[in-house]
C-alpha cells in the first residue's frame, strides 16, 4: 500500500488532494460507464433487445423536410448498425446539451457536491436498469437518462477542480483529472469484453447471471464506487454569493474581438472531439485497407488514450509555467497532419504512429484549454464557464461517429480530410481569438469581467 501511495505521489506531485479524489471518482465512474460503449452494441446485436417496429423501417427524409423535395430523394433505412449508432450518440447529445444549464444551476445554487451525487446516482441506476429491459425504446430512454446524469455531474466536477486550483497549478490539476478519467475510459472497454465473453456466471443460489447482466452490474458498481468516494472525501463548498443572473456566464461576442475566448475554445473543442471520434466506427474499413486484424486495430484505437495518459499531466504543468496558448497552437498544428495521415497511410505501423501523434495533440489542447477557461471564469461561475468546453467535447464525440459513417461512403480518406479541415479551423480560431492568461509562470493581469 505504501508503494502504491509513493507511486501515486510521483504522478500527481503537489496536486490538491481534493482534486485527486475527484479524479479517482471520475476514473472509477468512467470504468463503469465505458463498459457500455462495448456492451450495448453487443447487447442490441445479440437479439436480447426487440428491434421489431424499427429494423428495416424506411424513413423518407425528403417528405419530412418538405419544401418541394421529391419523395425518395433522401430516403433512409433503419439498419441494425444505425440503430446502435443512435443509442451511442444519444448519450453524447443529451450529455452535452444539458451541461450549460446544469453548470449554471451549479453556480447559482452552489450545491456542487449534491449535483455530482445526483448525476452519479442517475447514471448508476440507469446502468443497473438495462438488465430489466428488452425493448429498443427502453434502451434509448435509459441511454438518454445516463446522458442527463453525466450532464448533471460533469459541470460541478470540473468547477470544483477549477476552484481547488490556483492559476499557477490549474493546468497540472486538469492534467491529473483528465489522466485519471482517461485511464478509466481506456480500461473499461477491455474489462467489459472479458466480462461478457466469460459469462454466464453461476450464482451462490444455483442460478446463473448472463455476461450482459454481469457487465451492467459492474457498470452500476462503478457508479456506486464513484458515489462513495465523493460522499466521503469531497465536502460541500461554501456558497459564493454572486449577482443573480438568468444568462449563461459566457457570451458569444468578445471584448475587442469577434468571439469571446471561452466560446472560441468551446468551438475549437468541438472540432478536436470530432477528430477523436472518427476512428472507432471505421474498424472494418481500416482493417481491410491495412490488411490487419483486431489486435492491431485495438492498439491503434488505444494509442490516442495512451498518449493522453502519458502527456496530460506534464503538458498541463508546463502550461502553468510557459503559458496556455503555445500548447493550444502547437496542439492544433500537430493535429492537422496527424488526422489527415490516418486517411492516406496504408501501413499498420505508420497508422499506429499517426494515432500516437493524434493523442499527443489532444493532450496539448485539452488540459491547457480547460485551465485557460478556468483562469477567465468569474468568481462563482466556474460551472457554467467550463461547461462550454465539456459540452463541446461531448457534442464532438457524438457527432464524430455519425460523420465518419456518412463520409466514408465517398471514400476512405474523406472522414479524415474533413477532420483535418476542422483541426485547421480550430487552429485559426485559437490563433486569432484567444489571448494567453499566463506568461512566464505569472498570471496575465486582465480586467475582471464584472468590472
Amino acid at each position: 500500500m505504501g508503494l502504491l501511495a509513493r507511486a501515486l505521489s510521483l504522478v500527481v506531485g503537489e496536486t490538491d488532494r481534493r482534486v485527486i479524489v475527484l479524479a479517482l471518482a471520475r476514473m472509477v465512474g468512467a470504468i463503469g460507464n465505458s463498459f457500455l460503449v462495448v456492451v450495448l452494441p453487443l447487447y442490441i446485436a445479440s437479439g436480447e433487445v426487440d428491434l421489431s417496429g424499427f429494423l428495416d423501417v424506411r424513413l423518407d427524409v425528403g417528405v419530412l423536410l418538405g419544401g418541394g423535395v421529391d419523395p425518395g430523394t433522401l430516403a433512409l433505412t433503419l439498419t441494425e448498425p444505425l440503430l446502435i449508432g443512435l443509442v451511442l450518440s444519444l448519450f453524447g447529445f443529451v450529455n452535452s446539451l444539458a451541461q450549460p444549464f446544469t453548470g449554471r444551476l451549479s453556480d447559482r445554487t452552489g450545491r456542487r457536491k449534491s449535483l455530482i451525487l445526483v448525476g452519479i446516482a442517475v447514471l448508476g441506476s440507469a446502468s443497473a436498469a438495462y438488465a430489466f429491459v428488452d425493448s429498443y425504446p427502453a434502451v434509448l430512454f435509459l441511454r438518454a437518462l445516463q446522458g442527463l446524469g453525466i450532464g448533471v455531474a460533469i459541470p460541478s466536477t470540473v468547477a470544483l477542480v477549477n476552484e481547488y486550483s490556483a492559476t499557477g497549478d490549474r493546468g497540472g490539476s486538469f492534467g491529473v483529472f483528465n489522466t485519471f478519467r482517461l485511464i478509466g475510459f481506456g480500461f473499461g472497454p477491455l474489462l467489459a469484453g472479458a466480462v461478457v465473453q466469460f459469462g454466464p456466471y453461476r450464482l451462490p443460489d444455483g442460478g446463473t447471471l448472463s455476461g450482459f447482466d454481469a457487465a451492467f452490474a459492474v457498470a452500476a458498481l462503478g457508479a456506486a464506487g464513484s458515489f462513495a468516494l465523493v460522499t466521503v472525501f469531497v465536502s460541500q463548498p461554501e456558497r459564493i454569493e454572486v449577482p443573480a443572473s438568468d444568462e449563461l456566464a459566457v457570451s458569444v461576442t468578445g471584448d475587442g474581438r469577434l468571439l469571446d475566448p471561452v466560446f472560441t475554445l468551446g468551438i475549437a473543442t468541438v472540432c478536436l472531439a470530432i477528430t477523436v471520434a472518427l476512428f472507432a466506427t471505421l474498424q472494418p474499413q481500416v482493417n481491410a485497407r491495412l490488411g490487419q486484424g483486431e489486435v492491431l486495430f485495438a492498439a491503434q484505437f488505444g494509442a490516442v488514450v495512451v498518449a493522453n495518459v502519458l502527456f496530460q499531466i506534464p503538458i498541463g504543468r508546463l502550461s502553468d509555467r510557459y503559458g496556455r496558448k503555445p500548447f493550444l497552437v502547437g496542439g492544433f498544428v500537430l493535429l492537422v497532419p496527424a488526422v489527415l495521415a490516418q486517411g492516406v497511410v496504408t501501413d499498420p505501423w505508420i497508422m499506429l504512429g499517426a494515432r500516437l501523434l493524434h493523442g499527443v495533440s489532444v493532450a496539448m489542447v485539452f488540459a491547457p484549454s480547460l485551465a485557460l477557461a478556468g483562469d477567465l471564469a468569474r468568481e462563482g461561475e466556474s460551472g457554467s464557464t467550463l461547461s462550454i468546453l465539456t459540452m463541446g467535447f461531448g457534442l464532438g464525440v457524438a457527432i464524430g461517429p455519425l460523420a465518419s459513417g456518412y463520409l466514408v461512403g465517398f471514400g476512405f480518406v474523406w472522414p479524415f480530410a474533413v477532420g483535418a479541415v476542422l483541426a485547421a479551423a480550430g487552429l485559426l480560431l485559437v490563433v486569432s481569438q484567444v489571448e494567453d492568461t499566463v506568461t512566464a509562470g505569472k498570471p496575465v493581469t486582465t480586467p475582471s469581467p464584472q468590472d
